[in-house]
């Protein structure tokens, strides 16, 4: 056992938390030399399975331990990751991957060899794994379906996915779509070795082995994971040295936040995703910028993120929340009251202290690469037009709205709801619920009014697009204010065939528009990232998906 092996082994004896942080932070002897990063995940891990990365912690764990054929830079541009280069055929149908030769698995003992070179039929099985409609592993088949090929029973088909030697690996989609090549860099598409994943089972999601640059060491579930140096990496830097520079990599699992925030302080964590709302006075000034006190002892980086906020409209006049087809909120003068009656900006200042930007666009953040929302022409704030407006619409402002939100937005909630008092004398109700119930309401179109957000998938404009799309509509689909709308429809299928991503970008404006001239929903501001870092951590920068990549990251 090597000495990081063996300081990782003490380090997760059965201790209690305050013991193990003192553990790791203090001392002076050689075992402490070692580099080891270390972050909090609140919500827990649930698997190592990258068929079940699905949250926040599944994912950025998962990261470290495998890898897909390509993936996203910091500027969320689709580069080579197993595979060196890829084409599309002249139809846009048939995408080619020509695979690196020199990418190897985790040693393990039930490979026949030592060292297990990745080919292309382990691209094959395990999208196969993904895409088996009566498996346990496909929670992430959306990927793939409705984008690949199908048989004549409508499932993916077994020749969507085709290995033509160990290194030339074919995909056949049903129709062009050029947003595949993003999909593919999501944990779901990640390489897995056939050998060990059916040698296991289901306690594949905590014995995982993958082709990152770190490798599995121990699971104390609820308590720490640990994950250490893969010696055997396949990347290098820039300068053709090893990749990666950490020796090993802690997930705390502290459900209290706060806690954990006080952990960083005392610099007991090295990095930290997000403030909460308990903590921006000690980091932000009012107006957006970090506190020297905050910013002398460490580092703090906002990018924009693939997040939207916004209070979604119920729109189908038919929906469990209306009595009749006469509701104000169905009325489109209405709700473009709503929408210029609403101080964007002041809300991103006093509620947020300025993290954030007004969302006076439409609904796709301007964290999409190549995407100007300049080009779509959202609300300001416009009193007077509000009032106009409301005027226009013939609305009676007796008449009662109902918001639905959850009771970690009911800040948001009265703020909005003061709004539209002072400027258009509308008393709007609050219906606070917990949050998987506000969810619910939505869904199945028993709110009016909801708050809700959307974080891309990808970085692509579609993503944000599709929330709109009439085949979409909930309860089955996400488009939970169940905008219909002829002309978009007939845009969005036009766009998701052109290959190019300047000829798609007329269309995209134009559906985003369209969404904001229907107030179709009620964007509050687009969010930002927010990544606070002990000031040895070197390497680390927020992105617009808040993934996280430690395979070049170093502490000095």
């Amino acid at each position: 056992m090597n000495t990081v092996e063996n300081f990782v082994e003490r380090l997760l004896k059965p201790l209690a938390l305050s013991v193990l942080l003192l553990l790791v932070s203090c001392g002076k002897n050689a075992e402490n030399t070692k580099k080891v990063f270390k972050y909090n995940q609140a919500e827990g891990l649930t698997s190592l399975d990258p068929a079940f990365a699905s949250s926040q912690a599944n994912v950025w764990a998962t990261s470290q331990v495998y890898n897909g054929l390509v993936e996203l830079n910091d500027s969320l541009k689709v580069v080579p990751c197993i595979a060196k280069s890829w084409v599309f055929d002249s139809t846009g149908t048939v995408l080619t991957f020509f695979l690196r030769n020199d990418v190897y698995f985790h040693e393990h003992e039930l490979f026949q060899t030592k060292k297990r070179k990745v080919v292309a039929s382990d691209f094959v099985y395990s999208f196969q794994r993904v895409c088996d409609p009566n498996g346990l592993y496909n929670r992430g088949m959306w990927i793939f379906k409705g984008k690949v090929i199908e048989d004549v029973d409508g499932n993916i088909s077994k020749t969507a996915f085709v290995a033509e030697n160990d290194s030339v690996l074919k995909i056949y989609l049903k129709q062009p779509f050029p947003q595949f090549l993003e999909i593919l860099s999501m944990n779901y598409a990640f390489v897995l070795p056939h050998e060990i994943t059916e040698a296991y089972g289901e306690t594949f999601r905590s014995k995982p082995i993958g082709t990152g640059a770190f490798k599995f060491s121990q699971w104390k579930e609820g308590n720490s994971l640990v994950l250490l140096k893969n010696e055997n990496y396949w990347k290098k830097d820039k300068n053709n040295n090893a990749l990666p520079y950490l020796d090993a990599v802690q997930v705390m699992f502290i459900p209290d936040k706060g806690q954990a925030f006080r952990e960083f302080l005392l610099g007991n964590i090295d990095f930290v995703s997000g403030v909460e709302e308990s903590s921006v006075d000690e980091i932000f000034n009012l107006e957006g910028s970090i506190k020297t006190s905050f910013s002398d002892k460490f580092s703090v980086e906002k990018a924009p993120y693939l997040n939207t906020e916004y209070i979604g409209i119920q729109l189908d006049a038919s929906a469990a929340c209306y009595a009749n087809s006469n509701h104000p909120l169905l009325n489109v003068e209405f709700r473009k009251a709503l929408n210029y009656a609403i101080d964007r900006k002041r809300l991103v200042v006093f509620l947020r202290n300025s993290l954030g930007i007004a969302a006076e666009s439409g609904v796709v953040p301007p964290a999409v690469p190549v995407y100007k929302t300049d080009q779509v022409k959202g609300f300001s704030y416009d009193p007077k037009k509000a009032q106009e407006l409301l005027k226009q619409s013939g609305v009676d402002v007796k008449t009662a709205v109902t918001i639905n939100v959850a009771k970690e937005h009911l800040n948001l909630s009265e703020f909005l709801a003061k709004q539209w008092k002072e400027v258009l004398g509308i008393i709007v109700s609050i219906d606070v619920s917990e949050a998987g119930v506000s969810r619910d309401l939505a869904r199945t179109g028993k709110a009016q009014l909801f708050r809700a957000s959307w974080l891309g998938d990808y970085p692509d404009a579609e993503n944000y697009l599709s929330l709109f799309y009439s085949e979409n509509k909930s309860p089955s689909g996400p488009n939970k204010c169940r905008f219909e709308n002829q002309k978009f429809d007939s845009l969005y299928t036009a766009s998701v065939l052109k290959n190019e991503k300047s000829t798609r970008l007329e269309d995209y404006y134009a559906m985003d528009q369209l969404i904001v001239d229907n107030a179709a929903l009620i964007p509050l501001y687009y969010d930002e990232v927010v990544q606070l870092r002990q000031k040895n951590i070197v390497g680390l920068h927020p992105n617009g998906m808040n993934l996280l990549k430690l395979e070049a990251v170093d502490k000095k």
